[in-house]
């Protein structure tokens, strides 16, 4: 693939992929205040300026990386990535076990909600027959990665948003035991894309994000 179709594969995606990542972190920040944690507020980091949330490696490097490589191949990979973390004090929650599982729940679901706002600007281009099929990309990039990121923060291992919402369901003794999987959770993460059974772990998830966002289509 020549270098003009690699530029063009990492501008169609470079949107929707930074703001995917960064609302979901963003989200998880308002979430928390609501519930009483003002810390990321304080640190100015309840903001959708994309500059305050990047993180050089996760949103530039890694998610560019595969971008390319997935151009390069013509094979279409799992692009994902990371910001920095909004920080989060649990202990000044209200109800800091509840207020755990909507505050991680926060970020996935900020990821839906944009999935299907941008298949219904898809939907608004079709109808009002603007032609761009650069938008069009743009469009089903923004679906494609945001249901990406939902469905991989929502795999229940620590310290994923689906572990920690998995710690709040537990009871409290086994909420601890499950919890001291954290550690090791991004090791465990890095097995599973390795031995290529990440996508398995993903796939109901994708599924019922895919599902909604055909009902706004």
């Amino acid at each position: 693939m020549d270098i003009a179709s690699i530029i063009q594969t990492i501008t169609v995606y470079a949107i929707p992929l930074i703001f995917a990542i960064t609302i979901h972190e963003t989200a998880h920040g308002y979430v928390a205040r609501m519930c009483g944690d003002p810390t990321a507020y304080m640190l100015g980091r309840l903001t959708l300026n994309p500059i305050k949330h990047i993180d050089p490696v996760g949103t530039i490097l890694v998610p560019g990386a595969l971008l390319i490589m997935s151009a390069v191949t013509g094979m279409s990979g799992i692009i994902f990535g990371w910001a920095k973390p909004v920080p989060i004090n649990f202990r000044n929650l209200r109800n800091p076990k509840t207020d755990m599982i909507w505050v991680a729940a926060a970020g996935p679901g900020a990821n839906l909600v944009q999935a299907v706002i941008w298949a219904i600007i898809l939907k608004i281009l079709f109808i009002v027959g603007i032609d761009s099929d650069f938008l069009a990309q743009m469009c089903l990039a923004g679906v494609s990665c945001n249901i990406v990121l939902m469905a991989l923060n929502l795999i229940p291992i620590p310290p994923l948003d689906g572990g920690r919402i998995v710690t709040g369901l537990l009871p409290p003794g086994m909420a601890w035991q499950y919890s001291r999987i954290e550690p090791y959770g991004m090791y465990i993460l890095f097995a599973l894309i390795l031995t290529g059974t990440l996508s398995f772990f993903m796939r109901p998830f994708m599924h019922l994000g895919s599902s909604i966002v055909r009902l706004f289509l």
